[in-house]
């Protein structure tokens, strides 16, 4: 198992912790109508992209689902970034254009936010191929919930990147619900482990509300993947406290079961484990608190200040127009 020593064990925390706030602060957000759209939090599950993000190199790609705020934060995009894509401004991460669903950042090889289901799988063993085909030695991390394996690009993609064994880490972020409908309802096999075995692809299962435990396993993962012995793919089994997105009633699952899975929530079982060891004590918590409120601050008021896109640039990197090519 990964020793937990001081510096690791604050950086983990420091990073879950920004996750937090930032999806605390979207709601806030939201509800005021300041931010827009759809938006689906990532509350509960930041062990899962802290783990990830800290074992991939800058020259690796990652992939994403709509509920990619965490995901773009832990590997480098920006708060100020990230809140003014959701604010719809122009100085937002993909101009405005994309908000909440679509993040996407080039510099640090953040290829979305994609809002179909699925949709991204195809994506991810592209970008992977290329890099095969180019002889450059990346890795392309694609997160998904367990709901796109019922999908056929989870199948196409799982079978394509078998064959050609293309350097993709699949992460599967389990947290037992595709929108509002419970794993064994709409799948026939639920050990997933074994959906992904079934392509000759070798598969764990991974407490996804552990980060050592996510880092641990990713760690795994990298070294077969970068050795070139094909893709390799994680369940990391993980639980969002809140709704599917601000529009969802939760009428599907009881208060009794998220309050058994909070028990289980990263942030203060990490934050015991450093205080039993006397590395966080009140005066360093409270101090990492207000850093990262601070930065959540200037993130809003960045995104308050930054302009909208000007209507003579609303055709810009569009391909058509008016039915021309």
């Amino acid at each position: 198992m990964t020793a937990l020593d001081r510096e690791t064990g604050l950086a983990l925390w420091r990073d879950m912790l920004r996750i937090r706030r930032l999806e605390e602060r979207s709601a806030e957000l939201y509800a005021a109508e300041k931010i827009r759209g759809f938006l689906h939090l990532y509350i509960g599950e930041e062990a899962v992209a802290v783990g990830v993000m800290r074992e991939l190199r800058p020259d690796d790609a990652v992939v994403a689902t709509y509920r990619e705020h965490g995901h773009a934060l832990a590997r480098g995009v920006s708060a100020r970034s990230i809140m003014a894509e959701m604010f719809g401004k122009v100085v937002g991460c993909s101009r405005g254009r994309g908000g909440s669903m679509h993040l996407f950042d080039a510099a640090t090889r953040f290829y979305g936010g994609n809002a179909i289901v699925a949709g991204h799988l195809p994506v991810a063993v592209g970008l992977a191929l290329a890099d095969q085909m180019l002889r450059r030695p990346r890795v392309t991390a694609c997160f998904f919930g367990e709901g796109a394996m019922a999908e056929g690009e989870f199948h196409e993609a799982m079978n394509l990147a078998a064959l050609w064994r293309v350097p993709v880490l699949f992460c599967c972020e389990n947290n037992l619900y595709a929108m509002g409908t419970a794993l064994h309802r709409s799948q026939a096999e639920t050990d997933l482990v074994r959906r992904a075995e079934s392509y000759r692809v070798p598969a764990e299962a991974v407490d996804g509300m552990d980060p050592l435990a996510v880092i641990e396993a990713t760690r795994r993962a990298l070294e077969v993947v970068r050795g070139g012995a094909g893709p390799y793919f994680l369940e990391l089994r993980t639980y969002r406290f809140r709704p599917h997105s601000m529009f969802d009633p939760e009428l599907y699952r009881g208060k009794a079961e998220v309050a058994r899975w909070r028990a289980k929530d990263p942030l203060p079982a990490l934050a015991g484990r450093l205080e039993a060891a006397g590395w966080l004590t009140a005066e360093a918590r409270a101090r990492i608190e207000r850093e990262v409120e601070a930065e959540l601050d200037d993130a809003v008021a960045f995104a308050e200040e930054g302009p909208l896109e000007p209507l003579e640039d609303l055709t810009r990197f569009v391909h058509a127009e008016g039915g021309r090519p």
